[in-house]
């Protein structure tokens, strides 16, 4: 005989589970998606016929989506896991449904005329069934485990190591430094190479492979690396330049330290500094906000100005570490559980769950299709390869039962 499950009431909340002779509260909370509070449950026991009654709603409404075993289907991407899933979590979510919360016509016809008992009854079914097997762990035959951004752009700014330096600090006169700039700076100056806006057969050539996901590693990996002066010489006035970068602070900030979204200046190569000032002036740099600055000194102050910049120390630009996927599921986890098996009665367990079913809902999170304001922000900034590792992590997990204990009352 399959286990006893439990499943959870709160007379004092709108979430409400009708159990054994209790009388549920009203309306489904979470229309809005934002889970409730967890505190001040109650436990009813689920009996067996109780369990025997919530399949025989399984088999009328849910199986021919979910199975009669709570395992989606393999090519559905809209179907859950919800076997062993937390009876009250699978409740209100029916609830939502009921009252039209997600949207989704095919679930709202299926439960639109369901009781509340027998939501109750079909909750606690699929709760008391054993949970879905993890996914099998990406083998040897499927290749290299996909890299961190990180890495990923270490290996990628290989190609880019003999003229700008291993760590983007430059010892080749004329090639820039790329530490020290900011991430967006790089993959638009990138861009402009790529499209023709900036002229240069060389660099339009070497970047013309490279992708847009690449190109956003590469300007992290050199974003977070630790700035140095670039290693080339440089002639002119210094002190003259100093005086001349009066006008330019306002964009490139005090000692070419850029605090927006002009670059970075400090420790830039001087001979770069002075060919990017007059491809400013001739056009081949076709950006309007440097072409009037750029025509408005001669050739002696551009040549002081480089001298000066390449004086000042560079300082490191603000750049999130991105976290791996492991520090991402720690974040998750203390919501869903250690390894994503919930313990809390609202939250779902997410341990053995469907990839393409987690990434669904986690984009749908962040496009506010579904709306929770703690989900939200906990997605706030988390890329697409951020949500496939994630998916990915929690779908290999080995999803555990959980036994909640009512506590004596005092």
């Amino acid at each position: 005989m399959k286990r006893s499950a439990r499943i959870f009431y709160s007379p004092m909340l709108a979430t409400g589970i009708l159990m054994a002779g209790l009388i549920a509260a009203g309306a489904a909370y979470g229309a809005a998606g934002d889970s409730g509070p967890s505190g001040g449950l109650k436990a009813a026991l689920a009996t067996p016929q109780d369990i025997a009654e919530g399949k025989r709603v399984a088999e009328a409404s849910c199986a021919s989506c979910h199975g009669l075993n709570g395992v989606g289907r393999t090519k559905d991407k809209d179907m859950p896991n919800i076997a062993g899933q937390r009876a009250g979590y699978v409740y209100s979510e029916l609830r939502v449904y009921q009252v039209g919360g997600r949207g989704n016509t095919p679930m709202n016809n299926a439960v639109k005329f369901l009781s509340d008992d027998a939501l109750v009854k079909v909750s606690a079914y699929y709760a008391n069934l054993d949970p879905a097997a993890p996914a099998a762990s990406v083998s040897a035959k499927a290749g290299p485990a996909k890299l961190d951004p990180l890495s990923a752009g270490k290996a990628a700014a290989s190609g880019c190591a003999g003229c700008h330096g291993e760590t983007g600090i430059t010892s080749t006169p004329g090639m820039p430094n790329l530490s020290g700039l900011d991430p967006k700076y790089v993959v638009a100056a990138v861009k402009a190479y790529k499209s023709g806006q900036r002229k240069d057969d060389m660099m339009k050539t070497l970047v013309s492979a490279v992708t847009d996901a690449e190109l956003d590693n590469i300007a992290l990996y050199f974003g977070l690396q630790k700035t140095g002066k670039a290693k080339t010489p440089s002639s002119g006035n210094a002190a003259a330049g100093k005086s001349a970068a009066v006008a330019c602070a306002g964009c490139h900030g005090e000692g070419g330290v850029s605090t927006g979204t002009a670059p970075s200046l400090a420790g830039q190569d001087a001979q770069y500094f002075i060919a990017a000032m007059k491809s400013y002036k001739d056009g081949a740099r076709n950006e309007s906000a440097m072409k009037a600055p750029a025509a408005s000194v001669d050739d002696a102050t551009i040549k002081n100005l480089a001298a000066y910049y390449a004086s000042q120390a560079p300082q490191p630009p603000t750049v999130r570490k991105p976290l791996t996927t492991e520090e991402l599921a720690q974040r998750c986890d203390r919501c869903h559980g250690v390894n994503g098996n919930s313990t809390d009665l609202h939250v779902p367990a997410l341990a053995a769950q469907r990839s393409d079913y987690l990434e669904r809902v986690m984009r749908a999170y962040q496009k506010g299709e579904r709306r929770s304001k703690a989900m939200s922000a906990m997605l706030d900034g988390v890329s697409e390869g951020d949500i496939e590792g994630l998916a990915a992590y929690y779908s290999r997990q080995k999803a555990r039962a959980v036994v909640f204990l009512p506590l004596p009352s005092k």
